[in-house]
């Protein structure tokens, strides 16, 4: 584990090339794409997921956000989006996850978990050797119309710090982040990885200003992360 570490920055709901560039740009090592979804902002269409996708330059990672519930109906996705990450934001189980991994061996796998209270914690932990990473974030899948993300909700951070010294995997911070508490959230949480959505935007719109105030709130910071690190950063 790299003693000198800067947690690696995701930037969700990317809406166009223009977005995706505008990340990039400002330090993103990777760009979050959203599929349909029962709620919440980001939402594009397949087709426009594959052409970002396809603009974005290695070693940028490109995230499919994904509500599907079986690994066919995620395979079937992935081939028609070709992201190098797969993101699960919901609950599909320890079954379909193991066909992902036999039948996508070369993508990464993450594994959202909608951080709830202690519970989440076993969840998370359920997951080792399953995924390549956690996302740790504030949904809820249980509402009539469930929360998948983007809900600009911050959670217990004492609980994802947990998660991240237990879980035995990588961990992304997600919910509630931006300029003003994203030092607060390393050094408690202290993830390998950071994923803004609502912080970096204005009006739906990701924000040259905003991105810039979060790239410079990290300036200076350097954290050892808890959770483990793998070939997920190379």
């Amino acid at each position: 584990m790299n003693p000198d570490y800067r947690p690696y920055i995701k930037i969700c709901c990317i809406k166009s090339r223009c977005e995706a560039a505008l990340a990039v740009s400002a330090g993103a090592s990777a760009i979050g794409l959203v599929s349909a979804m029962p709620s919440g902002p980001g939402v594009i269409d397949e087709d426009l997921i594959a052409e970002i996708a396809r603009s974005v330059p290695p070693p940028v990672a490109t995230f499919l956000l994904t509500s599907k519930l079986s690994a066919e109906e995620i395979i079937d996705q992935h081939r028609r989006c070709r992201t190098s990450v797969i993101q699960i934001v919901d609950d599909i189980g320890k079954k379909e996850v193991k066909k992902l991994r036999r039948r996508l061996p070369g993508i990464k796998l993450i594994q959202v978990i909608h951080v709830s209270g202690k519970r989440s914690i076993d969840e998370a932990k359920s997951f080792k050797g399953k995924v390549d990473a956690l996302l740790l974030d504030s949904g809820n899948r249980h509402p009539p119309v469930k929360e998948l993300g983007g809900t600009g909700r911050i959670h217990d951070w004492q609980i994802s710090r947990r998660i991240s010294e237990e879980a035995g995997l990588p961990v992304f911070l997600a919910g509630g982040l931006n300029a003003f508490n994203v030092r607060e959230a390393v050094n408690i949480v202290r993830p390998f990885a950071i994923d803004l959505c609502s912080g970096v935007r204005s009006q739906g719109k990701l924000d040259q200003k905003k991105l810039s105030s979060f790239f410079q709130a990290l300036d200076g910071l350097i954290t050892k992360p808890l959770s483990a690190q793998s070939a997920f950063d190379k």
